[in-house]
């Protein structure tokens, strides 16, 4: 009988491909370039991280790294159009110090939060919901990120189709943060 008062969140169609998975590039989506690029990062990370040059180790990595490079390339350079790749990566960087900037605002809050006599009458948790304009799986993603890495909030669920769930602490968490991140992604990406 409990069963019956669950609600979901999720708005997709029951008949809709790939429901509940993310959407799986088709192969002519996926470039030769875009997972040799990827290769050669994740080898060279590989190598400065494990600090071992003998064969064994470097065979271990060719291996995983092609694999990885092979399944997830459009994660790393999801447009086949690598001309693009850079402005994206410039402009990622240049929102990092902006998303850093609100996880330490966002943290200064929670503590205030955690100190404060009335404590349990200010934390008042909710799950609050949205349609994303995002369009992009990466744009999604990064938002759904940006959302979990700020303390008090925490991304619960993101559709194929957009709608993003996420829980906040109080609700002055949640009242502008994900749509100031939502319109800075929409910016960067070019949505």
């Amino acid at each position: 009988m409990a069963d019956q008062n669950i609600q979901t969140t999720d708005r997709e169609p029951e008949n809709a491909p790939g429901r509940g998975y993310g959407r799986v590039p088709k192969p002519s989506e996926r470039t030769v370039g875009g997972t040799i690029i990827t290769f050669a990062i994740l080898m060279v990370i590989w190598l400065l991280l494990s600090g071992k040059l003998d064969p064994f180790h470097i065979g271990l990595g060719l291996v995983s790294c092609a694999l990885v490079a092979f399944f997830s390339a459009d994660l790393l350079l999801p447009s086949p159009d690598l001309r693009r790749m850079p402005i994206l990566w410039y402009r990622f960087i240049l929102y990092i110090p902006w998303l850093l900037y609100q996880v330490f605002v966002a943290n200064i809050h929670v503590m205030y939060l955690v100190f404060h006599p009335r404590m349990m009458e200010l934390i008042d948790p909710r799950i609050l919901e949205f349609d994303s304009r995002l369009k992009s799986d990466m744009a999604r993603v990064t938002l759904a990120n940006s959302i979990t890495l700020t303390p008090g909030t925490i991304t619960i669920n993101v559709s194929l189709y957009g709608h993003i769930a996420f829980h906040v602490i109080d609700i002055e968490s949640g009242k502008t943060l994900p749509w100031i991140m939502e319109a800075r992604i929409a910016e960067m990406f070019d949505e």
